[in-house]
């Protein structure tokens, strides 16, 4: 479906935006990452793109603030395109867990010893390692200007802060990273593919930048407004399954249900969101839930869909 009039469509996000405001109260900002800790609870904004372009958008949606695990889609993408999923899956399965996203239990007890999904951070950190490039920072350069071409923007910055702070203390996604180097699932450095994916985590982008990446995943992997194919329309599609089975870590399975449409959240409080066909969205709410989504952007999106009867099922 075609967004409806945009001036009508700003009115509904803002009148939603201030139902579910209330909702942030209830949740905690990503303290186990010391520079987030500091984030205001009390921001909300949403922007949505559709397949021309043109986006609509309101609330805190020019608040600035980094991927994390949203980082996860775009990374897996340029490894499909680099190796094709047979490579990819031959690292990381194609299952959804019920643990947390930085869980290190099933690594050990299943066989063989891969991360389940791409979704989680083992599986996100194997997939780093698959990106091509001589060095770290030629790979993370390729990450850089890939989230610019489907953002349809070059203001794609690292927040040197937030990259320092998780480099300082992601002492169980090192842990995980070289048992995956044990198991012969990295096989090029670890510190260089832990670098990579804080600094992918670590990237700044807006509300704006997530609807345009959602768009461009509804469209089957061409930039809204000019058609230029960036991404495989099989590979959007792998993408776009992995976000409605894994995409808000085991909050999946209610997101599907209550929401019911592609999204990968990041414990910064963003949320992409895809709907197949019809446009992009983007979400920030810093506060979180018990499992590390937005839970007044979740709230939201419930709205949005609810309104628009755009779930999938």
């Amino acid at each position: 479906m075609p967004l409806p009039d945009f001036e009508i469509s700003s009115q509904h996000l803002q009148s939603w935006i201030e139902e579910c405001f209330s909702f942030a109260r209830r949740g905690e900002v990503a303290s186990y990452i010391p520079a987030l800790r500091s984030v205001p609870k009390g921001i909300l904004g949403v922007a949505i793109c559709d397949l021309n372009g043109e986006i609509v958008e309101a609330g805190d949606s020019d608040y600035n603030f980094t991927l994390q695990s949203i980082s996860k889609v775009m990374t897996l993408l340029l490894a499909l395109e680099d190796h094709g999923p047979y490579a990819v899956f031959k690292r990381v399965g194609m299952e959804p867990t019920g643990d947390p996203f930085n869980s290190i239990v099933k690594l050990e007890t299943l066989k063989p010893s891969k991360p389940l999904n791409p979704m989680i951070n083992a599986g996100a950190i194997a997939v780093c390692d698959l990106v091509n490039g001589r060095t770290a920072d030629e790979k993370f350069q390729r990450i850089v200007d890939f989230v610019k071409r489907l953002a349809n923007t070059s203001e794609i910055i690292l927040d040197s802060d937030v990259y320092n702070s998780e480099m300082d203390t992601g002492h169980r996604n090192r842990a995980l990273a070289y048992f995956l180097k044990d198991v012969d699932v990295i096989r090029g450095d670890v510190e260089d593919t832990l670098e990579i994916y804080y600094r992918q985590c670590a990237l700044k982008v807006t509300c704006r930048d997530l609807a345009f990446i959602g768009a461009a995943l509804a469209n089957d992997g061409q930039v809204p407004g000019n058609g230029e194919q960036i991404v495989k329309p099989e590979y959007c599609r792998i993408a776009k399954a992995f976000m409605v089975t894994c995409g808000l870590y085991d909050g999946s399975g209610e997101f599907a249900i209550k929401v019911g449409i592609p999204a990968k959240s990041g414990v910064s409080g963003g949320i992409l969101a895809s709907v197949p066909h019809e446009f992009g969205i983007g979400v920030i709410g810093p506060a979180l839930d018990d499992k590390g989504n937005s839970i007044a952007g979740v709230k939201l999106l419930e709205r949005i869909s609810n309104h628009w009867n755009l779930s999938i099922f």
